[in-house]
């Protein structure tokens, strides 16, 4: 296991653990964020593999033979967002990816973040991110965080990197985030804020930003491209559901008993409640 110090992220009372993606075709996409973001295999099982750094598993792709490519306005996934551990390992990755010919979908300064977005071969949505020190943050009087999308530079980022070899995703990267695709915004909000006791800390035109202890956040949903979405099937590509790790029980205990009082159908298996959000997105809450 690595000594590196965990991101604020994952320091809060609850972060994302894990996100697990659903695969038409695992040799390639599997090659793709070994190759492309540096993820070793930690385990593979019958029907799929566990990727991450060697300090951390947070990556699963199954596939099965029912799995379909799902339609691009399906709820479900709009990235994983991998954060580095600083903004040195970001212009790292920068300089690999330019060297490689990986193709980016773009790149924004959030004020709080520098982030690069790209698509693994099944299109499902990727972002590489560093976070500015939280202490540079702004946060407003209702506690919700000055956040923005500003053109990044990606040159000056490229310029500030090691020239040496890139030896793939160094420990400390982890999931920083997870954002959604959903079919409305006040549904995501009831569930994710008044179910499970997340904070709103920044709304966009057609999206929440959701996170605990005052990150910037954990959870984004948007109906961008999913307006009036209906649930998933289980045969959808995509996210198939994702973990929300507690490291406060207490925080856990009152999700759950909200759950209960709601009359939201959640399995218990080994200390950790399995259940799906109104998109049917997967989710796990486990401490």
């Amino acid at each position: 296991m690595t000594d590196t110090a965990p991101s604020y992220a994952l320091t809060r009372p609850a972060y994302v653990g894990h996100s697990h993606l659903a695969v038409t075709d695992l040799p390639t996409v599997s090659a793709y964020y070994q190759t492309m973001l540096g993820l070793k295999v930690l385990e593979r099982t019958a029907s799929g593999e566990v990727l991450g750094t060697e300090g951390r598993p947070f990556l699963t792709l199954t596939t099965g033979g029912d799995i379909r490519r799902a339609p691009r306005n399906a709820p479900g996934l709009f990235h994983t967002a991998f954060l580095m551990p600083d903004r040195t390992e970001l212009a790292r990755w920068l300089r690999h990816a330019a060297h490689n010919n990986v193709q980016l979908d773009g790149a924004s300064d959030h004020i709080v973040s520098e982030a690069i977005y790209l698509s693994d071969p099944e299109g499902n949505g990727i972002e590489i991110y560093a976070d500015r020190p939280h202490g540079e943050w702004t946060f407003h009087a209702d506690g919700t965080v000055e956040m923005a999308t500003n053109r990044l530079d990606l040159q000056a980022l490229y310029d500030s990197a090691p020239a040496d070899a890139w030896l793939g995703m160094a420990d400390g990267t982890a999931i920083g985030h997870i954002h959604l695709q959903v079919g409305n915004i006040p549904e995501a909000d009831r569930f994710y804020r008044d179910v499970l006791g997340l904070k709103i800390m920044a709304a966009y035109p057609g999206a929440s930003f959701f996170a605990t202890g005052g990150y910037h956040h954990h959870v984004a949903a948007n109906i961008w491209n999913s307006r009036g979405a209906q649930a998933r099937t289980d045969t959808m590509s995509g996210l198939s559901d994702y973990t929300l790790q507690f490291n406060d029980t207490a925080a856990l205990e009152k999700a759950v008993a909200r759950l209960d009082a709601l009359e939201i159908k959640a399995t218990r298996d080994d200390g950790v409640w399995s259940l799906k959000d109104p998109w049917g997105i997967g989710l796990k809450l486990a401490a």
